[in-house]
């Protein structure tokens, strides 16, 4: 359907003066917007633009989606609010004309090792159905397909009556598809027992190795004291029977020095205390002990399907469920469209339905069984999308974060046209997006900056497409900026052999990546590019790795103590004031003694929501009075902390404060785009692409001779991409292999040399369908990669 149809069809534009159809936004002041009013209309499609760090998740999360949220959270009781995460009201004058909002984020999902794509969305609810109601052998309920539910759960006797006969007592079980053995898993755990303990050493002389388990504290004086083992005689030298009950025993309760406590086995007290929790929830040493102690394998009792043998025992047609989930999705489809029985006929058109939204949504290459920590951000952000596709929710406001992000050319128009239909049935769809392709499809188009931080946070342009492009804004001038195939490229100084790849969708694949220059990895979401990258070079020391897992941090977390910038700068001014370093960090002596640091003070009202307050004694400073006291080039600790990194790279460039450790830093940070951050932003503020180039900063001092980055543009805005491209050039131009993982056509237009992945995605990619320079893929149009990229360069 082209664009001019859809906009016929749409209703009237709403009047300017009915404040009903539209979402008012007067004096919006969160983080770095600068008394936004903005005027957002109904049941539109409205995008966003504007460069990194401009204000557009300000306005549209943080003031805009949290203040619907937090209404809605008011209407519960005062105790049910007690349970529910605490959101503040955003720093705005007016917000009115507020609906219900939707948010179809790039965060990550859980990795919670029984949360499955299938868990995440309604297909394995609606699969258990099925194959509860037409698997044979019959085998009982829904809950019988679930691993999730224990294999026996409950069993107890319940009184019927049988027309006019005597009541009588039934037996029953209620029985769930748990596999007993990996519970649900679908991977078991082998300990080293070499990390547990030192085998030649005593209990009092230090044996233990696990963390938190040290000489003194109470989980050695549970094992030292518990009696079944002489805790002065070395490990090697327990009997059999001593042995099994240091490391197997069952919980016991008893006395230790006149404290009543449990003992059991080391074995099952690391697995529930460790092995039991997420693994990205876990303090880094706990990981680290994690990591270097425990093996995972797939379980041999389900072979890592995580049902139980009566679970899998039941089929529809020679299909287990435990086939099904396994499925790749797009195939799953097609079986459950040759399922033809009228009495589910209803649940059918369901499931057939929400697969369906898989395959159109760019990912059919799933399987129901893929663990959802798994993800990227952006497959997290489709698979939330698919929730909505069957939705009967009408006037609900929808918002995106970037959602073609991770998406190939071929896969935004597909994108857009389900962000078409959402509006189409009368929602308000709000999006953030840099690509010029979603921008294109917009109803209206919000425009901030001019420039990030503090820079932006004013509205520049404000109306439809044509208008921004002729605007005069910096995304007005870029919108339709083209990036040219490179006339000359360079030539490699060596390869590296990847052969017989098999990781994942990979089907044996043999090729030369070269090295020395700049290479692409391309091809649509799902055919194997990570997998051959990430999957095949191994990690060592000469290869530096940036991907987009999260930073781990907290809200104490920033920029500076996030790059090592910190030590430098509380070095400097240690040595100018001639006192300790530790002084100048807000997490160590220096931290204002009210708010530990913190720069603010939570208070827990109870049943009511929670309250964080700006601290009165350092007045959000975060260090103690005496601290501040103390200079560096007139400039206290926290006036420097609250310094963009442009303003800092020139303060400590010359004079006083010069520093040279903290100056090369700096400008490692401007480099890659970051120059508006301030140094003591917290970590939790930044965008997922905020996050991908800080992280790639910290690498650019690394000694390694082969980077290799994964989709580097993400969060990028059009007029920052060039920035982006000279930044590659400079590393290769140093010396270094650059390998990027990317869909933009601007890097692959820049690049010396593709690789590009397919054709399809899942079992239909995973061969390599191009190798060659920008020019020669374009001319030959062979691929998918290629009509796209020369549709881009207009040849």
């Amino acid at each position: 359907m082209s664009m001019d149809t859809r906009t016929d069809t749409l209703p009237a534009e709403p009047h300017a003066a009915d404040s009903h159809d539209l979402i008012r936004v007067h004096g919006a002041r969160e983080n770095n917007l600068k008394n936004v009013d903005v005027e957002i209309p109904k049941r539109r499609l409205t995008v966003f633009t504007g460069v990194s760090g401009s204000g557009k998740s300000s306005l549209v999360f943080d003031t805009i989606a949290v203040e619907s949220q937090r209404l809605i959270n008011e209407t519960y009781s005062a105790f049910v609010q007690g349970f529910m995460p605490t959101l503040a009201r955003p720093e705005v004058d007016v917000l009115d004309g507020l609906t219900t909002a939707i948010i179809v984020d790039q965060q990550r999902m859980g990795a919670d090792p029984r949360s499955t794509v299938g868990t995440a969305t309604d297909a394995n609810a609606m699969l258990r159905i099925l194959f509860s109601r037409l698997g044979q052998p019959h085998i009982g309920s829904p809950n019988a397909f679930s691993f999730n539910v224990p294999s026996v759960r409950a069993s107890g006797a319940i009184t019927v009556e049988r027309g006019a006969a005597k009541a009588e007592k039934v037996s029953f079980t209620r029985t769930g598809g748990m596999c007993p053995r990996c519970e649900g898993r679908g991977t078991v755990s082998e300990i080293d027992l070499t990390q547990l303990f030192d085998e030649n050493k005593s209990l009092t002389e230090g044996a233990l190795t696990v963390p938190g388990y040290k000489p003194g504290g109470w989980n050695y004086r549970l094992y030292g004291s518990s009696g079944f083992f002489d805790p002065d005689k070395p490990i090697r030298a327990y009997t059999k029977q001593e042995l099994h009950d240091f490391l197997h025993r069952e919980p016991t309760r008893m006395k230790i020095e006149g404290i009543n406590m449990t003992y059991e086995g080391l074995i099952p007290r690391v697995q529930k205390s460790m092995l039991a929790k997420d693994r990205e929830g876990m303090q880094p040493h706990i990981r680290e002990f994690v990591d270097r102690a425990v093996t995972f394998t797939a379980c041999p009792e389900c072979g890592g399907t995580r049902l139980s043998e009566a679970a899998r025992s039941s089929k529809i047609k020679g299909m287990s469920i435990a086939d099904a989930c396994a499925m790749q999705i797009s195939d799953l489809a097609d079986w459950v469209r040759g399922l033809d029985e009228p009495s589910v006929a209803p649940l059918l058109a369901k499931l057939r339905h929400a697969l369906d939204s898989f395959v159109e949504i760019g990912l059919g290459y799933l399987s129901l069984d893929r663990p959802s920590g798994t993800l990227s951000g952006g497959e997290a952000q489709r698979v939330k999308m698919v929730r909505h596709l069957g939705s009967s929710l009408t006037d609900v406001t929808y918002v995106f974060d970037e959602p073609t992000t991770g998406l190939h050319p071929h896969d935004i128009q597909r994108m857009n046209d389900l962000l078409l239909r959402l509006r189409d049935k009368g929602n308000t769809v709000l999006v953030v997006e840099h690509k010029p392709e979603v921008i294109a499809i917009a109803d209206h188009v919000v425009d901030l900056g001019p420039g990030a931080g503090t820079a932006g946070g004013t509205v520049c342009y404000e109306g439809t497409v044509e208008g921004l492009r002729t605007g005069g804004t910096i995304t007005g001038r870029h919108f339709d900026d083209r990036a040219a195939l490179k006339k000359t490229v360079r030539k490699p100084t060596g390869t590296l052999a990847i052969r017989g790849a098999t990781t994942h969708n990979l089907q044996g694949v043999d090729v030369d990546i070269p090295l020395g220059v700049l290479c692409v990895v391309t091809g649509v979401a799902g055919s194997g590019k990570s997998s051959l990258i990430h999957g095949s070079i191994p990690a060592s020391e000469g290869v530096v790795s940036v991907d987009q897992t999260p930073i781990r941090g907290s809200r104490r977390s920033n920029p500076a103590t996030y790059t090592g910038l910190l030590d430098p700068i509380r070095k400097a001014f240690a040595k100018a004031n001639g006192v300790k370093p530790a002084l100048f960090s807000a997490n160590s002596e220096g931290a204002c003694p009210n708010c530990n640091g913190a720069g603010v003070v939570f208070t827990d009202l109870a049943m009511m929501a929670g309250v964080a307050s700006t601290c009165e004694e350092c007045e959000g400073k975060r260090f103690e009075a005496s601290v501040l006291e103390y200079h560096l080039g007139g400039r206290d600790i926290s006036e420097v902390l609250a310094m963009s990194v442009t303003e800092a790279e020139e303060f400590f460039a010359d004079g006083e404060a010069r520093t040279p450790a903290a100056h090369r830093i700096l400008g490692r940070l401007a480099d890659v785009g970051l120059g508006y951050l301030t140094l003591g932003q917290p970590l939790t503020t930044l965008s997922g692409g905020e996050r991908q180039r800080l992280k790639l900063a910290t690498h650019m001092a690394d000694k390694g001779g082969v980077y290799v980055l994964d989709e580097p543009t993400t969060g990028l805005h059009l007029a920052d991409v060039e920035q982006l491209l000279g930044l590659l050039d400079r590393l290769v131009d140093s010396g270094k292999s650059v390998i990027v993982i990317e869909h933009h056509q601007a890097v692959m237009a820049h690049a010396d040399w593709i690789v590009d992945l397919g054709p399809g995605a899942g079992h239909d990619g995973g061969r390599i369908v191009f190798e060659g320079t920008p020019t020669d893929l374009v001319t030959t149009r062979t691929t998918l990669t290629g009509e796209h990229l020369a549709t881009y360069v207009g040849a």
